[in-house]
């Protein structure tokens, strides 16, 4: 049991392998999985949309709730531990969490036929509208901001001193934005389902 914890794809398998040892069980008991139907390649979509969503939230709130306020307590000779081993491996999650959380949710949008609806921001798909202009805000700011910025301070793009510290503050107040901009985006994306709390 221990050497399926020691390692991050086994233990991704043995949650994939839990989760349909678990359907067919409530197949057995009399459930319903309709695998193949429309219904249940929405639901999957959803599911995949939602687990990189929480993999881009958890990693945007473990920056700003855990890194960036634990650097100054961290003393200058450990520091390269994060700079140079966990920021770049977490950065490298953090944007493709992001891409897959976008692209999963037009292809979501899409498959439910309400792709332009949501995004002119029409009634009744006003509030997911909202939580996709506000997600697309950040994602951009992911790829087009913040990476940027992080390369030069993380030392991956050549950089002067006075340019790392810039491109640090400019990544910042980016990640801290779009930390500000998850709890609308969360809200509108679950409103949408929640009829009587959104548009």
């Amino acid at each position: 049991m221990g050497a399926i914890f020691q390692s991050l794809g086994r233990t991704i398998a043995a949650g994939v392998v839990v989760l349909v040892v678990l359907l067919i069980i409530l197949v057995a008991a009399g459930g319903k999985v309709a695998l193949g139907e429309h219904g249940w390649w929405l639901f999957a979509m959803r599911w995949l949309h939602v687990t990189a969503g929480v993999m881009w939230i958890g990693l945007l709130w473990y920056f700003n709730f855990v890194q960036t306020p634990s650097m100054p307590k961290i003393p200058d000779d450990q520091k390269p531990a994060i700079s140079k081993v966990i920021a770049p491996t977490a950065l490298f999650w953090f944007r493709w969490a992001a891409m897959a959380t976008i692209i999963l949710g037009l292809l979501l949008a899409l498959m439910n036929n309400y792709l332009v609806q949501a995004l002119t921001l029409q009634k009744p798909f006003t509030s997911i509208g909202l939580g996709a202009w506000l997600g697309t805000i950040m994602w951009f700011n992911v790829w087009f901001i913040i990476w940027p910025n992080q390369k030069k301070v993380l030392g991956i793009v050549q950089a002067a001193p006075d340019e790392k510290a810039a491109a640090g503050k400019r990544a910042g107040m980016a990640s801290r934005i779009n930390t500000m901009l998850s709890i609308p985006m969360l809200y509108f994306m679950v409103a949408q389902s929640h009829g009587g709390v959104g548009f």
